[in-house]
C-alpha cells in the first residue's frame, strides 16, 4: 500500500487522536524546553495514520488466550507509561510516616502533592519503575538504573519555595545509607561511630551494604521551610530569628512539656481530648510510659527544673510530652496539674549541623548560620574552619566539586580556593514539632534540586492506634487543605 493509499485510507476518528496527541506533544515540548522531543510526532503519525510498523498485530490473531494476554499487557504498559508521566511532572502521593510535622500534619496522613506548585523536575533518573521510589515493592532490590543520569532541570511552575511552605523533598543525606539502618541519617551514624564511616563500613552484619542513591531516588521527606536563600537563621531559647527579626512560630507547633501533677495518673482518655497521641505518652498498659513518681526527688533538682511541692507532697512528672500553646493551656486548666515547664535541651547533649564543628549548639538555641544562595559568594579569608565545616558538603557533595582541607587551605577542584560562588539556592527546613524532628539543624541545608513539590491536600487519614470501626479514619480532616 503506498503512502497516499494510507492516508486516504484514515479515518477521521484516527486524524482527531492523530492531531489532539501531536497537540499534547507540541505544548509538551515547548514546556520543557526540548525540541528532541518532536521525534515523537513520527512516532505518533505512523500510529495513528501510516501503520508501517504493526503495532497492534495481535489484534489479528486467531488464538485467543493470545489476544486475551497481549489485551492485558497493552493495557498495562499504558498505565504504567500514564503513571510515570503523571507521577514524574505533575502529582504525587505522599504519606506522612514520622511526627515531625504535627500537629499541622499527622502521621497517617495521605498527601496530594503537586509538582506543578514550584515546577517539575525532568527526571534525574529516568528508568525507574513507577510509584517506586528506591526499592522494587515485594521482591525488593532497586527500583532504577542509575545509569543514564541527567541533569538537573526545572520546568516551569506556579510559584517558588516561600517562607512557611510545606515542602516534599528529597533527604539531602540520604545520598549514603546502609541497607540494614536506612531509617538513621548514614553521616549521624558515622559520627556517633566511634571509627567513623569506617567504622560503619566495615561492620556490615550490623548495618549492612553501604549504597548510594542519586538525587531523586532518596527518600521523600516533608518539612516547613523556615529560611529562604541568602538568609541568616538563628534560634534563641526556641525562637526563631531570621536576620535577627523574630518570626513568630506556626499556630500549631509543638515543644516538649514536663506535667506535674498532684499524683493523680494521666488517664488515656484525658491524653486523647487533648490531642495527645499513644506514641507520645506511653502504651496504654503504663509500661512504657513517660512518668515518674517524684517522691524520693531531692529538693535542689525539682527547684532546677522548675516544679513546686505542697506539704511534702512531690506528685508526679511526666516528661517529653509535645503539646501545642492551644494544648498546655487545656492541661493546665486540669484540677490535678500542678505546673507545666518547658523542656530545655542541655548543650552538648546532641549533636548538630555542621556535625564536625561543634559549637554546643542545641535544638533550641542554634546559629547564627548563613543559607546559601546561588550567585552568592563566601570567602575563606575568616573562619575558614567553620565554614569548611558548614559549607564543604553542598560544594562538594550537591554542586559536583573536589573539595579538599588541608594546611589550613581549600583547594577546590584540585586549585587553592580563596572563595566559592554558589549555583543553587539552598533552604532550611524545619518540623513544627520542634522538640522531635530531625531536620535542616541535624543535617544541615536542602539544595532546590532536591525539591519536590507542595502538598495541596489530605485525601485520607488514617489513625494507627485505633481499628476501622472504632475512629481508624479521621473523617475531620479529609481533603482538608494540606498547606497551613
Amino acid at each position: 500500500m503506498t503512502l497516499k493509499e494510507r492516508f486516504s485510507n484514515t479515518s477521521r476518528r484516527q486524524w482527531t487522536w492523530f492531531i489532539a496527541t501531536s497537540t499534547a506533544v507540541l505544548l509538551f515540548s515547548i514546556w520543557a524546553g526540548n525540541l528532541w522531543l518532536l521525534l515523537f510526532l513520527f512516532l505518533l503519525l505512523d500510529i495513528y495514520v501510516t501503520k508501517f510498523v504493526p503495532w497492534t498485530f495481535w489484534k489479528r490473531t486467531k488464538n485467543p488466550a493470545v489476544r486475551k494476554v497481549m489485551e492485558w499487557v497493552d493495557a498495562i504498559l499504558f498505565a504504567l507509561i500514564a503513571v510515570y508521566f503523571i507521577n514524574t511532572f505533575f502529582f504525587q502521593n505522599y504519606q506522612i510516616p514520622t511526627s515531625s510535622l504535627e500537629k499541622s500534619l499527622l502521621v497517617g496522613d495521605f498527601l496530594f502533592v503537586s509538582k506543578m506548585s514550584y515546577g517539575p523536575r525532568a527526571p534525574m533518573t529516568p528508568l525507574s519503575f513507577p510509584l517506586a521510589q528506591h526499592t522494587m515493592p515485594v521482591v525488593g532490590g532497586k527500583s532504577y538504573i542509575e545509569n543514564p543520569q541527567w541533569k538537573y532541570k526545572r520546568l516551569k511552575g506556579f510559584g517558588e519555595v516561600k517562607r512557611n511552605d510545606i515542602v516534599v523533598f528529597n533527604f539531602p543525606t540520604g545520598d549514603t545509607v546502609a541497607t540494614n539502618a536506612q531509617n538513621v541519617d548514614y553521616y549521624v551514624l558515622s559520627a556517633y561511630n566511634s571509627n567513623g564511616s569506617e567504622g560503619i563500613k566495615s561492620d556490615k552484619r550490623t548495618y549492612g551494604d553501604i549504597v548510594y542513591r542519586p538525587v531523586d531516588r532518596r527518600e521523600n521527606y516533608v518539612k516547613r521551610n523556615i529560611g529562604l536563600p541568602g538568609e541568616t537563621i538563628e534560634l534563641k531559647n526556641d525562637t526563631v530569628y531570621i536576620d535577627g527579626v523574630y518570626m513568630p512560630n506556626p499556630k500549631l507547633a509543638q515543644h516538649n512539656y514536663m506535667i506535674q501533677t498532684d499524683g493523680t495518673d494521666i488517664s488515656s482518655k484525658v491524653f486523647s481530648e487533648i490531642g495527645i497521641n499513644i506514641d507520645d505518652y506511653g502504651s496504654e498498659d503504663m509500661s512504657g510510659q513517660k512518668v515518674q513518681d517524684l517522691s524520693y526527688a531531692d529538693s535542689l533538682s525539682m527547684a532546677r527544673l522548675g516544679l513546686k511541692t505542697d506539704n511534702g507532697k512531690k506528685g508526679k512528672l511526666y516528661y517529653s510530652i509535645p503539646m501545642t500553646d492551644e494544648m498546655v493551656e487545656k492541661m493546665k486548666s486540669k484540677p490535678f496539674v500542678w505546673s507545666m515547664v518547658k523542656e530545655v535541651e542541655p548543650a552538648g547533649s546532641q549533636l548538630y549541623y555542621p556535625l564536625d564543628y561543634q559549637q554546643n549548639w542545641t535544638r533550641d538555641t542554634f546559629g547564627p548560620l548563613w543559607i546559601p544562595q546561588k550567585g552568592a559568594t563566601i570567602n575563606f579569608d575568616t573562619d575558614i574552619e567553620y565554614k569548611v565545616a558548614a559549607y564543604n558538603r553542598c560544594i562538594k557533595n550537591y554542586e559536583g566539586n573536589d573539595f579538599d582541607y588541608r594546611d589550613g587551605k581549600v583547594f577546590i577542584n584540585g586549585q587553592e580556593a580563596s572563595s566559592y560562588t554558589f549555583k543553587m539556592d539552598y533552604y532550611f527546613m524545619m518540623g513544627d514539632n520542634r522538640h522531635n524532628s530531625a531536620d535542616s539543624r541535624v543535617w544541615g541545608f536542602v539544595p532546590e534540586d532536591h525539591v519536590v513539590g507542595q502538598p495541596l491536600l489530605i485525601w485520607l487519614s488514617l489513625e494507627k492506634d485505633k481499628a476501622w470501626l472504632s475512629g481508624k479514619i479521621r473523617w475531620n480532616r479529609l481533603f482538608r487543605s494540606a498547606k497551613k
